[in-house]
C-alpha cells in the first residue's frame, strides 16, 4: 500500500472514531504513533551501526513500550502476531495506564532537555490518547506498521504527507488567527534571508515550525563538515510555541525532517519582558507568521514599549528586541500594519532601529479560507532605514484552494531581490519622504488604478440588469428540470 493511502486509509477510521472530530483531532492523533513508529526505526538503524562497530547498543525507549513489542510483535515471517498483538479494551487500557505514564516520565529522568528522550516526555506529558475503539487503534497501528523512516526516499515522502496533513489542520477552519503559512512562501523567505551554518534561526511564534523546518532543509545543503552538521543539529534551531496542539505537530514535524532533538519550548513568548532580554539571548535571523488578533492579559501588555493590544504588534517588538546587531528577519504581517494610525509609534521604532530593506505585497487568496491580506517585512538591524523596495506579486490569476501560490508565482520576485530593481510589479520608496505617521503603504506608481466613472443611477441600473438575468437563467435551470 503506498504512503498516501495508508494516510487516507487512517483519516477514514478516525472518522469513524467516537474520541476525533476534527483534522486537528486526526492530526494529532496520527502524530503520536507515527512518532513512536519513528523512534522504532531509529532503534533499528542505531542497533545495526553498534553491531557493525562494536559498540553498546541501548534502545531509547526499553523492554515492552517498544513499538515492536507492544504494538506490532511479528512472527518468524515477519508479520505481526495476531495472537500476541493486543486489541479491543486490553489494547486502550494498556495505551492509557502504562504506555503513555511511561513514556511522560522520561522528562524526569533524562540526562538533559536537549535529548531525545526529554522531547518524548514533553511531547506526551501534553498528549491524551483520543482513540477509544481498541479496535480502531489495532487497524490503525496496522498500517502505520508498513512505514519506514530508514531510507532518504523513504523520509522524504513522509515529511511531504506529513506536511499535507499540516495543511489540512491549518486549513480546517480560523483557529484563533493561526493559519497554515504556504511553503512556496515560506521556502522563497529563508532563500532570500540565506541563513547561513553558524547562525541562529528564531522563531518564536513557530506553530507547526515551518520555516524553522525549511530553514533546516535550506542549510542541511551546505553542511560540509562533521562540524556543521553538530552545530546545525544542536546550536542553530530555537522556536516557541504557546499552544499544547501546534507545539507536539512542530516538535515533531522538525524530528521527521531530520532534526533529533527540536529546540522547541512551550510557553508564551509574550509574558517575556522586553527589557530582562540579555545579548546572549538574541538571535542571528528571525523567520516568522506571527498570530493577529488574540488577546493578552493587562501584565502582558505591560512587557512592551509601546502599549497595543495586537498580538502580532507585540511580537513585532520582540523581534526588533531579539535580532543581534546585524541580525535579519523575514516576517509575514497583515497588510495593515503597513498603515493602521495605531501602529504609527511602532512603525518608527522599525524604521529607526532596522533597515526595513524590502516589503513584498502578497495577493489575496495565499492563505486559503483565511481571508486576509498579508505582506513581508525583511529588514536588518542596526542601521535607519534609507530606501524601501516595494513589490507587488501578481500571479496573473485568483489564488485559492484549486490555484494556490507556487515557486513560479515567486520567481520574479526573487531574481529582482538581489539588485532591487525597479520594474513593473517593483518601486523604490524613500524613507524620508514618509509623512509623520509612517505610512508604508502599498502604492504602485507603475499602474494606473481603474476608476469607474459610472453615475450612481447607471450602476444601479447595471445591478439591475444583472439580477434579471440571474432570474431568467434560475427560470430556464427550473423548466428543464420539470
Amino acid at each position: 500500500m503506498q504512503y498516501e493511502s495508508i494516510f487516507n486509509a487512517i483519516d477514514n477510521i478516525l472518522r469513524n472514531e467516537a474520541g476525533c472530530s476534527t483534522e486537528l483531532d486526526y492530526i494529532e492523533q496520527t502524530s503520536w504513533l507515527l512518532f513512536l513508529k519513528y523512534l522504532d526505526d531509529l532503534d533499528r538503524e542505531r542497533e545495526d551501526k553498534a553491531l557493525l562497530t562494536g559498540k553498546d547498543f541501548k534502545p531509547i525507549i526499553t523492554g515492552y513500550m517498544r513499538w515492536s513489542q507492544w504494538a506490532a510483535p511479528k512472527t518468524k515471517d515477519g508479520e505481526i502476531d495476531t495472537v500476541n498483538a493486543m486489541t479491543g479494551p486490553d489494547l486502550t487500557r494498556f495505551v492509557d495506564e502504562k504506555l503513555f505514564p511511561t513514556l511522560r516520565e522520561f522528562q524526569r529522568t533524562a540526562a538533559s532537555a536537549k535529548t531525545l528522550e526529554y522531547k518524548i516526555g514533553e511531547i506526551f506529558a501534553e498528549l491524551r490518547n483520543k482513540i477509544t475503539s481498541g479496535y480502531n487503534l489495532r487497524e490503525i497501528i496496522n498500517l502505520i506498521d508498513q512505514l519506514h523512516f530508514q531510507s532518504a526516499d523513504d523520509q522524504h515522502q513522509m515529511t511531504v504527507l506529513y506536511e499535507s496533513k499540516i495543511a489540512k489542520m491549518g486549513n480546517a477552519g480560523r483557529n484563533g488567527g493561526e493559519y497554515y503559512t504556504p511553503r512556496p512562501l515560506i521556502r522563497s523567505i529563508v532563500r532570500m534571508v540565506d541563513p547561513k551554518i553558524g547562525e541562529t534561526v528564531y522563531d518564536p511564534a513557530c506553530g507547526s515550525a515551518g520555516f524553522l523546518c525549511e530553514a533546516f532543509t535550506y542549510m542541511n545543503e551546505k553542511v560540509k563538515s562533521t562540524h556543521d552538521a553538530k552545530v546545525l543539529q544542536e546550536e542553530t534551531f530555537f522556536g516557541k510555541e504557546k499552544k499544547p496542539l501546534p507545539y507536539i505537530i512542530a516538535t515533531m514535524n522538525m524530528i521527521f525532517h531530520g532534526l533529533r532533538a527540536p529546540n522547541i519550548v512551550r510557553g508564551n513568548t509574550l509574558a517575556e519582558n522586553l527589557s530582562q532580554i540579555q545579548e546572549s539571548q538574541r538571535k542571528n535571523v528571525i523567520l516568522a507568521n506571527p498570530p493577529f488578533g488574540g488577546a493578552e492579559r493587562g501584565e502582558v501588555k505591560q512587557n512592551f514599549d509601546i502599549t497595543t493590544g495586537e498580538t502580532a504588534y507585540m511580537f513585532m517588538q520582540h523581534f526588533i528586541k531579539m535580532l543581534k546587531a546585524g541580525g535579519r528577519a523575514g516576517i509575514v504581517i497583515k497588510n495593515t500594519f503597513l498603515s493602521n494610525g495605531d501602529a504609527w509609534e511602532l512603525r518608527r521604532m522599525l524604521l529607526q532601529q532596522c533597515n526595513l530593506h524590502t516589503i513584498l505585497d502578497l495577493p489575496s487568496g495565499v492563505f486559503q479560507g483565511a481571508g486576509v491580506k498579508t505582506v513581508v517585512l525583511f529588514f536588518d538591524k542596526g542601521t535607519p532605514t534609507d530606501k524601501i523596495w516595494y513589490y507587488q506579486l501578481n500571479p496573473g490569476r485568483n489564488l485559492g484552494k484549486t490555484n494556490a501560490l507556487n515557486e513560479k508565482d515567486l520567481a520574479d520576485f526573487e531574481r529582482l531581490f538581489k539588485t532591487r530593481e525597479d520594474s513593473e510589479n517593483s518601486w523604490t520608496v524613500d524613507a524620508a519622504s514618509l509623512n509623520e505617521d509612517y505610512d508604508l503603504s502599498v502604492k504602485n506608481p507603475n499602474k494606473v488604478e481603474e476608476v469607474d466613472e459610472r453615475t450612481p443611477s447607471e450602476i444601479a441600473q447595471s445591478i439591475f440588469d444583472l439580477n434579471s438575468e440571474n432570474q431568467a437563467l434560475i427560470n430556464e435551470i427550473m423548466e428543464m428540470v420539470k
